[in-house]
């Protein structure tokens, strides 16, 4: 059993839960959700906690209006509420009846039926937050535990395990446990065997601009259904496809996205990448670490507007993020001695970046130019919240 390890995400929830009568916390198992609800609990004046996985708290659901009206006055949280569709019903006419905030936590594992479920029954009634595993700036600041993170991922059991073995036996198993029973269950109809491959794939492809149709090929399957596939797990948040920039520019840009896996330590488990020796030596490193820069920053920059820059020459740089009419630039580079070519030069022009970072593993920030910095990971974040583009 692990130490609670508290989570950023908490002001948000917290925020969310004062303002609207329901909340969604959404993201894959294991992401810490349920436990994350036990210690928001403690701080709410009244609470009632419900497992819709267990039969013993269904029970307690078989006439919900009756069970509701009972707690008005407590927030009552419902873990797992994708497997009660039947619910939200039920939880709209009892926020019509008592609209006040706060009323109903609900944790799911991400997925597009229980998005559209919500939305479509608690239109006007909910917000959403997203979680993911451990950030960052979550953990300790140190280089062990960066390198910890980037060689095990976010998810709590992965990154708390004893060893490094145990932590790749136990992703090794929850990557069975999704493809093989939480996938199908969030309803996605496709072989086993073929989304175990596809999601392999995809790990070789880290940080790469998708093609579709290269995929499908390899896999022997149609185009249309790799890219349902691939929407379906963005959904269930395991992948994150980036879109390209648009801007108004007189160049051919790349209209594909680029596709991440979105925890670098599955990643390494998909590739058969055990510990941190391995990762440093393998050819995707560089990829593995841009994953994890990119990641960390859409998660700190939710109401920021995101996608990648390239032109049909080359000219690239990972992240564009976009606030109002001002635009952030960060280019992840897995060095301790970190440069950048003409391309990022002209790409910080072609796109008048109101500011630039490099994140790259250094100890401590330091200017390259005077809107370009390099700087750490762990700062990245107080980078980006001082010129008001992170919460």
């Amino acid at each position: 059993m692990h130490d609670y390890v508290d989570r950023k995400i908490c002001v948000s929830i917290l925020a969310d839960l004062k303002l609207f009568p329901a909340v969604a916390l959404l993201g894959p198992r294991q992401a810490g959700k349920s436990t994350l609800a036990r210690e928001l609990a403690k701080s709410l004046d009244h609470s009632v906690y419900l497992d819709l996985e267990s039969q013993e708290d269904v029970a307690k659901l078989s006439n919900p209006e009756l069970f509701l009206g009972m707690h008005a006055g407590s927030t009552v949280i419902l873990d797992e509420v994708q497997t009660m569709p039947s619910i939200f019903p039920v939880l709209r006419s009892a926020i019509d009846r008592d609209r006040h905030p706060g009323r109903f936590l609900l944790l799911g594992s991400a997925s597009r039926h229980l998005v559209n479920q919500s939305s479509e029954s608690l239109a006007g009634r909910i917000g959403f937050v997203e979680m993911s595993g451990f950030l960052p700036d979550e953990c300790p600041e140190d280089t062990d535990s960066l390198f910890k993170l980037l060689s095990r991922g976010g998810f709590p059991e992965s990154f708390l395990a004893e060893s490094d073995s145990d932590s790749y036996r136990w992703r090794q198993a929850f990557i069975k446990s999704y493809v093989e029973r939480d996938l199908p269950l969030l309803g996605l109809g496709a072989p086993p065997q073929l989304i175990r491959r596809l999601w392999a794939m995809a790990a070789h492809l880290q940080g790469q601009v998708l093609n579709v149709s290269t995929l499908a090929s390899s896999l022997g399957s149609s185009t249309s259904s790799i890219r349902r596939y691939l929407d379906f797990m963005e959904d269930a948040l395991l992948l994150r496809l980036l879109p390209p920039w648009v801007g108004n520019l007189k160049k051919r840009l790349v209209k594909a996205p680029k596709l991440y896996l979105r925890d670098c330590g599955i990643a390494h488990a998909l590739l058969s990448i055990k510990d941190r020796d391995e990762m440093m030596g393998h050819p995707g490193w560089g990829a593995q670490w841009e994953s994890l820069v990119v990641e960390s920053c859409l998660r700190w920059c939710p109401n920021a507007t995101a996608s990648f820059y390239r032109t049909s020459n080359g000219t690239e740089v990972d992240l564009v993020l976009e606030s109002g009419a001002r635009r952030v630039i960060i280019e992840a580079k897995a060095s301790a001695s970190p440069s950048v070519g003409r391309g990022f030069w002209t790409a910080v022009s072609d796109i008048d970046a109101f500011a630039a970072f490099i994140c790259a593993p250094v100890a401590t920030m330091y200017p390259l130019h005077d809107k370009v910095s390099v700087v750490p990971i762990v700062d990245l974040k107080r980078c980006l919240t001082e010129i008001g583009f992170a919460d």
